[in-house]
């Protein structure tokens, strides 16, 4: 299926033939599931566990399940989509010493549920690109991000309804359970005691395309705590802020592509005293450079990139927080840092960082940035108040 790139399919496919030389049974149980779509009770189809779970097939890592039920089943699947069956006795989730890849031996569940979403830190193998057609032409190999702590956190849909997504640190992968006492995220005064009058526009928006602004910023009045940003191509106004109508001479092919796939867009939301929560709205993730959320998943400030899914529903920043997620002025950080804390970074469809082509939100081709004026208002006092 197109999902995967030829060369990386005929890998794939000649280190599982390989791996199933001495298990006829097994091998003629795989053809007979692939061939039939499934359709006739087929016997697991094993292959040895490795050390950490994952097969590398050229110069690239995945779980096994995974990589052969996007082969030929769901080539747009993401790991945590997966289900096995209950007569399979060597799903990956049972953890024996063999893992079974029998495609059809797995379900896709496609939770559409909004609500408090469960985070969680993704392993390499998981960092798949959120690309048109999901395919893997062009990515990076994975390999040299081996041993370093991998910076796309993504974010998928859930039901879960929980109020505090990191509560305990238990809730991360175990290698990044250890960093998260050691992030030093110094305090500023708090902001608990300031009482000055909410802004007039709660936040204003900047679309780019590259490294370009396009149009003029959008305003958000405070009177319109939802704003939706999307691709169509009606004019933008009070809570809606269409990005489909805005021109730019220097548009290369790659953006009107991009472009068409905004598509609903995102949703913003201020609740309270500030706190921003974004609702994915489009059938592509967006990708979010947010303070808040590297602090909650125990990074250091601007380390991580958060991969967040369709339909998702997340908290991407806290005002009332401010005190704790700042930066001291005693550790002698410039007010421009602290101002980022008050800004979030949005890519649509294309992601950036160490595990995409694109290393910077400025090489991606349509993303926004959202100044958050109760934050930036409340950062002001407390500078102020040193």
């Amino acid at each position: 299926q197109g999902g995967e790139s030829e060369t990386f399919a005929k890998r794939a496919i000649e280190s599982l033939v390989k791996k199933l030389k001495e298990k006829k049974d097994e091998l003629d149980s795989l053809i007979t599931a692939i061939t039939t779509n499934g359709a006739h009770p087929s016997k697991c189809v094993t292959i040895q566990r490795t050390l950490d779970g994952r097969l590398q097939v050229a110069g690239r890592k995945g779980f096994p399940h995974v990589i052969y039920a996007r082969l030929w089943r769901w080539p747009d699947l993401h790991k945590n989509e997966l289900k096995h069956v209950k007569y399979c006795q060597y799903a990956f989730d049972l953890k024996c010493d063999s893992v079974c890849v029998n495609p059809y031996h797995y379900e896709r569940v496609v939770s559409p549920g909004i609500g408090n979403v469960c985070l969680f830190v993704a392993p390499s193998s998981m960092l798949v690109k959120d690309e048109y057609v999901h395919d893997y032409e062009g990515q990076p190999s994975l390999s040299s991000a081996e041993g370093h702590s991998v910076q796309t956190i993504q974010h998928p849909p859930s039901n879960r309804a929980s109020t505090e997504p990191y509560s305990t640190p238990a809730m991360l992968a175990p290698a990044e359970a250890s960093t998260t006492s050691t992030t030093n995220f110094p305090n500023i005064p708090s902001v608990n005691c300031l009482s000055s009058l909410a802004p007039e526009y709660w936040c204003s928006i900047a679309y780019f395309e590259m490294d370009v602004q396009v149009g003029e910023t959008f305003k958000v009045p405070s009177s319109c705590p939802i704003v939706t940003v999307d691709g169509y191509v009606d004019p933008s106004g009070g809570d809606r802020f269409c990005l489909g109508q805005l021109s730019n001479v220097h548009r290369t092919e790659a953006i009107e592509r991009a472009r068409l796939h905004i598509g609903k867009g995102v949703q913003l939301e201020c609740k309270g005293e500030g706190d921003v929560w974004v609702r994915c709205l489009s059938d592509h993730a967006v990708f979010v450079q947010s303070y808040y959320l590297d602090r909650e998943a125990g990074r250091a400030p601007g380390d991580a990139v958060h991969k967040i899914y369709p339909s998702a529903y997340i908290k991407v920043a806290l005002t009332r927080n401010l005190s704790r997620s700042g930066l001291s002025a005693a550790a002698g950080i410039g007010v421009d840092d602290l101002r980022r804390l008050c800004i979030l970074r949005m890519s649509f469809v294309k992601g950036w960082g160490p595990d995409y082509p694109r290393q910077s939100i400025k090489e991606t081709p349509c993303w926004i940035e959202i100044h958050l004026h109760r934050a930036l208002q409340l950062l002001d006092e407390v500078l102020h108040t040193m």
